[in-house]
């Protein structure tokens, strides 16, 4: 399996390996070596320069210890839920949903048992019996304080941090909208049983982006930009009727309806173009639409952007429309306003009915209550003026039941300039982790060079970790000084370059195209002479000469793709 190809060269060359080996390791955390570290903050830094540069949304870091308060607002404790069911022989674990996919599509407990009660479903791993369905909460819980009574839990998203922050992101942005606000960090999940390698992680890195949208428009300022743009779309009615993906252009999408807004349909394209701008081969890729039973508790439409690997189809980004589910949860937990004031473009004149309260009558009756119970029946809603009859008002401790005589209603005309609005949100979450894997299995190529076997990975070169290798055709006449000037030339222009003089040149190269570096630069006896190394581009193996002198600008160049290698020497 070309899966087991790329752990292999992974944990060889210092990319991935499982966490506290030394100990047996422990299935869902993985460890980024010294190359796969630099990789992945390549990734999230092209990642940071759309969202941040690109679209001019502000990054936050909040804790990853969370208050019980608030996963209780967000449903997390109550919907963040998996069914379970163990071997009563070996003891594993399963996803009980899992097991049963095949006869049956329930979701609940009572649902899952009878399908695998009716079908016979054994242990995938040794035949034996199950036990009950259960439910697990996928989230870590820790307590905060010595005391261990204030309960915490480990973020299973970095979502929440930022929607619990909101009334004070909203005064950043000066109360107004659409805005967006992003975050990357490590998120937690407790998963069952993880058996995909870094697929499938208890601790992984998210990069969030929350947009925060006027609910009455979704259109998107910038929408011409991307409107042509053709994404694989998998909707839902096509995965329910067993038909095939299609190819729309987003324009057509949203007019059609398939993507609910402009909005949903602009971040569909920027997710694809940031996919295969970091090196996921675009015919791998499709937008998977989540059915009514597969979304979360918080969504009201999710689209999945998957690639095709050789585990099969794997999630990279989930895109969400989240509603203003989110915000009114804390907002109703809390006790905090989350509302934005949006002005109307023009002021509008509306009519309304106002309760008047008949002072004639309340002075007599209430004396000096009078003026509190009239304060209370204004505030009373005019559609209740029909069942007047059957409400009641507290006034000074006492409960009094309305009589309708004591009100009147009038319509008054007034001028309003805008409403308060609970904000949608659109989600894209990245999965760093999976995303810096499929790098890895999509780059990955073998293939015969003069009779031998050549492993390479043709990493893009802006995201490669070693962006260029510098060698001494041999360690003596001088080479090794005239190479490590180079390499210090590269150096303090901020290029990550590798010094290397050890072994052939031929086993050198061989060793910087397993690591993905798109460029090598050689030292040889011609230097010596007229002051020219040579570059090697990774992908075609051919070499160029150039200048020492203009060597370090060539290579930035080439790096950044304002210079293409096929265009040097001519």
């Amino acid at each position: 399996m070309k899966y087991e190809r790329v752990i292999e060269l992974a944990k060889r060359r210092g990319f991935l390996w499982s966490s506290s080996e030394i100990y047996g390791a422990t299935a869902g955390f993985w460890d980024f070596g010294p190359l796969g570290a630099i990789l992945k903050r390549r990734v999230e830094n092209l990642w940071r320069e759309l969202y941040i540069i690109g679209e001019g949304f502000f990054e936050i870091e909040s804790p990853t210890v969370s208050v019980e308060d608030a996963f209780a607002a967000s449903g997390h404790l109550d919907c963040f839920v998996d069914l379970i069911v163990e071997c009563k022989k070996c003891g594993e674990m399963f996803k009980a949903d899992h097991l049963v996919q095949d006869v049956g599509s329930e979701s609940t407990r009572a649902g899952v048992a009878k399908l695998i009660k009716t079908h016979d479903i054994r242990c995938p791993e040794c035949g034996g019996e199950l036990g009950d369905v259960r439910t697990f909460n996928l989230m870590f819980r820790t307590t905060i304080g010595p005391s261990s009574e204030r309960i915490g839990y480990l973020r299973p998203e970095t979502a929440q941090g930022i929607f619990v922050d909101f009334p004070r992101l909203l005064r950043f942005y000066r109360d107004r909208l659409p805005f967006g606000v992003v975050q990357i960090g490590k998120a937690y999940r407790n998963e069952i049983s993880p058996r995909q390698g870094v697929i499938r992680l208890r601790e992984f890195t998210l990069a969030e982006a929350e947009i925060f949208v006027d609910p009455r428009d979704k259109s998107h300022p910038r929408f011409d930009e991307i409107a042509d743009v053709v994404l694989r779309l998998y909707p839902k009615k096509e995965q329910l009727r067993g038909k095939n993906e299609i190819e729309i252009n987003v324009k057509d999408a949203v007019k059609k309806g398939i993507i609910p807004s402009q909005f949903m349909g602009y971040h569909l394209a920027l997710v694809q173009l940031f996919l295969t701008g970091v090196g996921i081969r675009p015919e791998t890729l499709r937008f998977r639409q989540h059915k009514k039973e597969e979304r979360a508790h918080y969504a009201a439409d999710c689209w999945d952007a998957e690639t095709l690997l050789d585990l099969g189809w794997v999630e990279l980004v989930g895109i969400a429309d989240r509603t203003d589910y989110d915000l009114k949860a804390h907002a109703k937990k809390s006790g905090v306003d989350m509302g934005v004031f949006v002005l109307y473009d023009k002021p509008k004149v509306i009519e309304r009915l106002r309760i008047k309260p008949k002072m004639d009558v309340l002075g007599p009756k209430f004396k000096e209550e009078a003026a509190k119970v009239a304060d209370v029946l204004m505030r009373l809603r005019p559609r209740q003026l029909n069942e007047l009859g059957k409400e009641t008002i507290k006034v000074g401790g006492k409960t009094i039941r309305v009589d309708p005589k004591w009100v009147e209603c009038e319509r008054i005309s007034e001028e309003v300039h805008g409403e308060r609005v609970v904000p949608h949100v659109i989600e894209p979450s990245y999965g760093i982790d999976r995303i810096v894997y499929a790098l890895l299995e999509h780059s990955l190529a073998e293939e015969m060079v003069e009779g031998e076997k050549r492993l390479v990975l043709r990493l893009p070169p802006k995201v490669a970790p070693i962006q260029v290798g510098v060698f001494p055709l041999l360690a003596r006449d001088g080479l090794v000084e005239v190479a490590k000037r180079v390499a210090s030339l590269l150096s303090k222009d901020g290029i990550l370059m590798e010094y290397d003089d050890s072994g052939t040149i031929g086993r050198r190269y061989r060793r910087h195209d397993e690591i993905g570096a798109p460029f090598a630069i050689t030292v040889d006896h011609q230097t010596l002479e007229d002051n020219t190394v040579t570059i090697r581009e990774r992908d075609s193996m051919k070499q160029i000469r150039v200048s020492i002198d203009g060597v370090s600008d060539i290579i930035r160049g080439l790096l950044s793709g304002k210079i293409q290698f096929e265009m040097l020497g001519r």
